[in-house]
């Protein structure tokens, strides 16, 4: 197992804020995935829920030590988290067809693509006029018992002592995947051209010079929490412990994450009448369990509570947290402009 680093930092996702616009996944894209064997590694992903995601079928797939002791997992194809695509831009904007030719994605073997890592995004569940769906933004969980780390024989999986980032060393790495078997999550992604393991590395370079994550800072909807979460001060710590509104993702893994979610809320769902029923949840509490645990019951009574409270004029400390009025006050103190840096942190 891995050892108790001096500090953990985690991160919070606010549900009800995200627009599924795809910013973070795209920045993260940008700065960290873009050699080659990466063209199909979404670090981040904001898949939309209920749905299949990426890897489909992830969270039924095993993994992690839902019973205390390892659970054996699924490896995955490049297939089933969706691989890059090509297009033929040839024909469309050389060939002389005009019109007659359009934009068509390809996979590698020349085919139509089945699958794609937002294959299924906005469809959702449910039936109309009560259908309903949210998005679920996820990167590596970093977890405090990685089962990624118990499971290498490489030993080439470790936790930051200093942080408790979880990071794969690529030296040590040969490729063996039983990683990518062991975690519950199915966020690590293999490099076929490297043959090596790689994930999420929550911008670690970045943090070092107090910057942080490309996610984060670059979220418009102002959704992303960092922070310590031993520091008081932190909106992160708040959040988890203090409130108690972030709350871990398949806690039933026994994995222990530090990325925390505040649930989602939806209007209330209409009657055979077209009126509206506030006896009823559009999304199912079953559902929010599945996903959450008994836990999500606690975070929406104190969300419910304390938006009544803003609504009626009242002042709520957790209202003021979660609207994030000074984007600074999002990142735990990690506030430096990576513009203003003599060298922009990235990967070596």
């Amino acid at each position: 197992m891995a050892e108790s680093p001096q500090r953990q930092l985690a991160m919070v996702f606010d549900l009800n804020k995200c627009l599924g616009c795809q910013t973070c996944t795209v920045s993260c894209k940008t700065l960290w995935t873009d050699a080659p064997g990466m063209e199909y590694m979404w670090w981040n992903i904001v898949n939309t829920m209920p749905g299949q995601g990426t890897p489909r079928g992830r969270f039924e797939s095993g993994g992690g030590f839902p019973d205390g002791s390892a659970r054996p997992g699924k490896l995955f194809k490049k297939a089933d988290f969706g691989e890059a695509w090509e297009f033929n831009y040839e024909d469309v904007f050389y060939g002389g067809e005009g019109q007659r030719v359009h934009l068509e994605p390809r996979t590698a073997a020349g085919t139509a693509p089945d699958w794609g890592p937002n294959w299924d995004e906005d469809q959702g569940a449910g039936v109309y006029p009560n259908s309903y769906y949210f998005y679920l933004p996820i990167i590596c969980m970093h977890c405090t018992r990685p089962a990624c780390l118990e499971a290498c024989p490489r030993i080439a999986i470790y936790k930051r002592p200093e942080d408790g980032i979880v990071l794969i060393d690529e030296e040590r790495c040969q490729g063996y995947r039983y990683c990518m078997e062991a975690c519950p999550y199915k966020r690590i992604y293999f490099n076929e051209a490297r043959f090596i393991s790689q994930k999420c590395i929550f911008c670690f370079p970045r943090i070092e010079q107090g910057v942080p994550p490309a996610c984060a800072r670059q979220c418009p909807g102002r959704l992303r929490h960092i922070g310590y979460l031993d520091d008081p001060k932190s909106s992160v710590s708040k959040l988890v412990n203090d409130w108690k509104v972030a709350i871990p993702l398949h806690p039933d893994f026994g994995t222990g994450p530090n990325v925390y979610y505040v649930p989602p809320q939806a209007p209330p769902p209409f009657d055979a009448d077209g009126n509206i029923d506030e006896s009823k949840e559009r999304i199912p509490r079953a559902y929010l369990h599945e996903l959450f645990g008994p836990d999500v019951d606690r975070s929406l009574e104190i969300l419910k509570t304390e938006m009544d409270k803003a609504r009626n004029g009242e002042r709520s400390e957790l209202m003021d947290i979660l609207i994030a009025y000074d984007w600074n006050d999002l990142f735990g103190g990690f506030t430096q402009d990576p513009g203003k840096l003599d060298r922009p942190p990235r990967r070596a």
